[in-house]
Order: C-alpha cells, then sequence, then structure tokens
C-alpha cells in the first residue's frame, strides 16, 4: 500500500510509535506494543522511539530552538519523523494535558525550518510535515466523557491542532482509554486488543476513506472563497431591488434561480483563476485569506485535473441555470442572456485567455465593474428592468469606486510574485506607495460621491444617510493608507488594512440594500 493511503501495494507505510511515558513498563507501554503489533500484521515498516531511553536536555535554554545544539538523540528523532509516514503518540494525560517529557520532546524537535516556517512577511505560518498523518493514543483517570463535555480535551487539541496539525499533519485521529483508575484487567485487556486492531486498521491505508472525502470536502469548500461571495450577493440585491422594490422580490423564484446562475459564475472564475494564476501562487510567500489564491493546487489538496473538472461542472450548471432562468424572468431572452454573458466574459476573463484582463493591468478595474454595476445589472434586467434605464448606472457608481481600493491593495502582497509570473497588477505597474496613493485616491472618491448621491437623494433615496458611516471611514482609511505609503519598506502583509477596506465596501452595499427594501 502507498503512504498515501490509497490502499494499493506500492511499497509499505512508514510508522513511528512514539512512547511519550517516562516508563516503559506502564499501561502505555502496553498499549504502544499492541498497536505496533497490529501494525506488524497490516505490513507496515515500523520503528519506535521511547522518550524515556533517549539522552536529550528536555528544556530549551535558547531564544530559538534553532540555536540549542541538537544531542544525537534528537538528531536520528528527527530523521524518523522525516521517514515516516505516520506518528503514533503513545502518551499519558496527566492535568489535562501531555507529560512534561513528551512536552519538552516536542519543544526540542518542532523547530523552525524542520516543522513549519515563516513567511517572509512575518505573520504567517506554514507547516512543514505535510503528507503525514497522525494516532494519539492516551490513557486518563478522568472519565473520557468528562474530559470532552467538561474540561474540552485541552491535551489533545493542544498536540492535534496546535502543533500536528500546525505543522502540515493532517488527519489526526485519536484514542482515548480511560479512566484508567476504576479499570479492571478485563477492562484493560479490551483496551489492548482495540489498540491492536487500530493498528491492524492501517492494512486499509494511513487515511480512512471517510477522512479522505472530508479531506477532499474541506479542499473543494476553500477554493471557492465563499468569504468573497456576499458583496456579490447585496450588489444584486441591490439590483433586482431597483427594478422591483420591495421586500418581496427575495420571495420571487426568479431572483433565486438569477442568483444561481451568478454563484455558479463566481465558482467557475475562483477556479479558473486558480489554473491560470498557479505560477504566481507558487511564488507567492505573502498569501493570505485575502491574497495569492486558495492554495489548493499549491499544496496538492486538489489537482489540476479536478479543479478543471469543477470549471465544467460550473460552466454546464451555468448555462442550465441560464435556460431556466429565461424561462421565469419576463425580461426578454436577448436582455437576460446578453447581461449575463457580457458579465460572464469580464469575470472570467479576469485570468483566463484570450482576455487575460489581469496581466494587462485591466484586473482592478474589471473586479470593480463586475462585482458592482455587472452584478447589479444583472438584478435590474432579470427582475424586469431595462438595462438602458439610468438608475442601475447611477447606483452602481459608488460601489465601483468603493470596490477599487481593495483591488488594488490586494495586489501588493502579490506584488513579487505577480511581477514574476508577468500579471501587470496596478501594484506592479505603480510600485506598492503609488498604488497605496492610488488606493487613497479611490477611497476619496467614494466618499465624495456617497456625500453627493446622499445630499441629492438620487434613486429614491437609495444611498440617503450613508455619509455618516462612509465619511469617518474614508477617514480612517486615509491615515492607515498615508502612514503605510510613508513606511520605509514594502509591506509584506497587509491584513488588518485589507479587513478595514473591505469593510469599507460594506456601507455602499448595506445602506443601499437597505433602504430600497425597507424605504
Amino acid at each position: 500500500m502507498t503512504a498515501d493511503g490509497s490502499g494499493s501495494l506500492e511499497r509499505p507505510i512508514n510508522v513511528l510509535v512514539i512512547l511519550g511515558h517516562p516508563r516503559v513498563d506502564s499501561l502505555c507501554g502496553a498499549l504502544a506494543d499492541s498497536y505496533s503489533e497490529g501494525a506488524r500484521s497490516a505490513g507496515a515498516q515500523l520503528r519506535r522511539l521511547d522518550l524515556a531511553a533517549l539522552d536529550f536536555d528536555a528544556h530549551l535554554h535558547t531564544y530559538s530552538p534553532n540555536d540549542q545544539p541538537l544531542e544525537d538523540d534528537l538528531r536520528e528523532a528527527r530523521e524518523l519523523v522525516l521517514w515516516a509516514d505516520h506518528l503514533v503518540f503513545v502518551y499519558p494525560t496527566w492535568w489535562g494535558g501531555a507529560p512534561a517529557l513528551l512536552k519538552g520532546f516536542l519543544d526540542r524537535l518542532m523547530a523552525p525550518g524542520f516543522a513549519f516556517q515563516t513567511s517572509e512577511g512575518g505573520t504567517g505560518y506554514e507547516g512543514l510535515l505535510q503528507d503525514r498523518s497522525a494516532q494519539l493514543i492516551t490513557t486518563m483517570d478522568t472519565p473520557p466523557l468528562v474530559h470532552r463535555l467538561v474540561y474540552r480535551q485541552p491535551g489533545r487539541n493542544a498536540l492535534a491542532r496546535a502543533t500536528l496539525g500546525f505543522c502540515g499533519v493532517r488527519p489526526v485521529r485519536s484514542l482515548v482509554f480511560g479512566s484508567v483508575k476504576q479499570a479492571d484487567p478485563a477492562q484493560r485487556e479490551a483496551w489492548l486488543a482495540r489498540a491492536r486492531e487500530q493498528g491492524r486498521a492501517l492494512r486499509h491505508g494511513r487515511v480512512t476513506r471517510a477522512e479522505r472525502l472530508r479531506q477532499k470536502a474541506a479542499a473543494w469548500l476553500r477554493s471557492l472563497r465563499l468569504q468573497f461571495y456576499p458583496m456579490s450577493w447585496v450588489a444584486y440585491a441591490i439590483g433586482a431591488l431597483a427594478a422591483s422594490p420591495g421586500g418581496q422580490v427575495f420571495e420571487a423564484p426568479v431572483f433565486w434561480m438569477g442568483y444561481l446562475c451568478l454563484f455558479l459564475l463566481e465558482v467557475a472564475t475562483v477556479l479558473v483563476n486558480e489554473l491560470v494564476d498557479l505560477p504566481t501562487d507558487r511564488r507567492n510567500r505573502h498569501y493570505s485569506t485575502f491574497t495569492g489564491g486558495s492554495r489548493v493546487l499549491v499544496d496538492g489538496s486538489l489537482s489540476v485535473r479536478e479543479v478543471r473538472t469543477g470549471i465544467g461542472v460550473a460552466l454546464v450548471g451555468l448555462l442550465a441555470c441560464a435556460g431556466w432562468l429565461v424561462s421565469v424572468s419576463t425580461a426578454s431572452p436577448a436582455a437576460v442572456l446578453g447581461t449575463l454573458g457580457a458579465v460572464a466574459v469580464l469575470a472570467i476573463g479576469y485570468t483566463a485567455p484570450p482576455l487575460k484582463l489581469s496581466y494587462r493591468g485591466l484586473g482592478e478595474l474589471d473586479v470593480a465593474v463586475t462585482h458592482s454595476i455587472g452584478v447589479l445589472l444583472c438584478g435590474y434586467v432579470f427582475l424586469g428592468g431595462d438595462w438602458s434605464d439610468l438608475a442601475p448606472w447611477v447606483l452602481s457608481v459608488p460601489l465601483l469606486l468603493a470596490t477599487l481600493p481593495s483591488i488594488t491593495l490586494s495586489g501588493i502582497p502579490d506584488l513579487a510574485s505577480d511581477c514574476a509570473a508577468g500579471k501587470r497588477t496596478l501594484a506592479v505597474r505603480l510600485g506598492h506607495r503609488n498604488a497605496l496613493r492610488a488606493s487613497l485616491v479611490f477611497v476619496l472618491l467614494a466618499a465624495a460621491a456617497a456625500l453627493g448621491w446622499d445630499s441629492l437623494g438620487l434613486v429614491g433615496g437609495a444611498y440617503d444617510g450613508i455619509a455618516w458611516a462612509a465619511l469617518p471611514h474614508a477617514a480612517l482609511l486615509t491615515w492607515l493608507l498615508r502612514r503605510h505609503a510613508r513606511a520605509a519598506e514594502m509591506p509584506r502583509r497587509i491584513d488588518g488594512l485589507m479587513a478595514v477596506t473591505l469593510g469599507y465596501v460594506l456601507w455602499f452595499g448595506l445602506v443601499p440594500l437597505l433602504r430600497l427594501a425597507f424605504g
């Protein structure tokens, strides 16, 4: 069987069993023996580390673990961790966590450059022990149900999530045996048999089918980048309400069918971006929630073939929903399909050839147009409005201007990788300081539009009152942008600034949405 747990017989699984109990002749020692026996019967290649027998200083005396020389036993332990496909930790739970021996071992072993690395920006981390799984086997005197419900499994969470998960080891499953103090010999024998069977289960692979499905589902969910969809819905709803005022628009099937079309279009767009931007994403060490893609292709969570299949499924679904939309909308088929088609070309053309707008210096404008007038006009036309009416175009101007700062800023962390891949974002073309200044101009233009639309009461007063929220927010952004522009070095990660800038866009969506829905 392969190390990835696929079940084929290419090579055995390499299993490292680590006994973290200070006494080898303990129940934990017997559980480690039983698991090892089962793993060997499953055909695994097995090595074992009894931490009590290792010669190393468990205390970290230097600022960084890398500054303290590794003892011979720890150097060998590192080699074994790199050799292993599957890590098994057997230890008692004392005072809610692992024993000092195991904790000290991890303190010394899991050092930067070996278990994880820091991004160049200094605030992001990447696990280096990927493509490994783990099994925790622990004993305790507390009844396991009490430990889970009352104490919330602090030791298990620390080891599985904050240590192994942080370093890229996934999945991490656990077996908990207790209460040891109240267990009779028959109960202990049952625990040993269960540990043995857990090791024997490796004959089916180190990752179960259910775990593979969960990992794949999580990767697909991550690839969709759902954090960017709500504003598209808001803009679409504004357009629909402008064509058909009143909250009853949300009860219309045509509204939701139209949004399903846009949702599938956005799915296709982000997946196309993953494919085309793969070279720059691979180079990018400053990625975050807002920039650098979803990383599913970079880290191998999804394959290129799977992403291409996802694009195809999304586009087929989009065509089917568009046909249904035409049948339920009161607008002419030409108007519906023409508007949706124009938005689709601009959205997918952001990265897809032949347009590749983001590689030609038009990406920021493209995103701002599609996420303002594009989706807003779709809502307006799908609900029976005429695309040539002035209302949707006027409604979209402040939203378009407010969208531009966040799109422009998102290119700053990606500047070096985008430049190397030939992607001509505004940050690449202008440099980071001028990109910050351009964002400031867009912020001020959006604030001026908000003030003007508010004072003039345009489009039925859709922007009435927005100045009270938008102008203070614009002042905060002005201060932040000027401060970043005056900084001596280019900021590598600007997550806080991005969050404030995206919050600025919300005012230009929520205010007209609520005004049009409730008057």
